[in-house]
């Protein structure tokens, strides 16, 4: 017998035992975690928050420039919503009530949401 001790892992069933009663062969299970679900934060047209405030808000609260603002800005007029950012869904959460808090604020009803990006 042995001096060795005994391991507490019981090898892998149909494992070949190579190298006597106490070589030990142990299967590493690989986890992956799942990347949280990302949300977008639209901003809709309404036909009363003027367009500069509009402008203002995506640079405020999504770091856009001057430019891609206004593409924004242009984007959510004519076509009806426009998709600011993409974050996490406390992220994306926070940044609409910050719109939604601003607009009222400031006597705008610009609505903001966040949704699930479609995969």
């Amino acid at each position: 017998m042995s001096d060795t001790p005994k391991s507490p892992f019981s090898p892998t069933p149909g494992a070949p035992n190579v190298g006597g009663d106490d070589a030990l062969v142990l299967d590493r299970l690989t986890q992956r975690t799942k990347p949280p679900a990302m949300y977008q934060v639209v901003l809709l047209n309404d036909d009363y928050t003027p367009m500069e405030f509009v402008v203002w808000a995506i640079q405020e609260f999504f770091g856009k420039d001057q430019e891609t603002a206004t593409q924004i800005m242009l984007k959510i007029h004519i076509e009806g919503r426009g998709v600011c950012g993409v974050f996490s869904k406390d992220v994306a959460d926070a940044k609409a009530d910050q719109v939604m808090s601003s607009a009222r604020r400031s006597g705008h009803p610009l609505q903001c949401v966040a949704e699930p990006v479609e995969s």
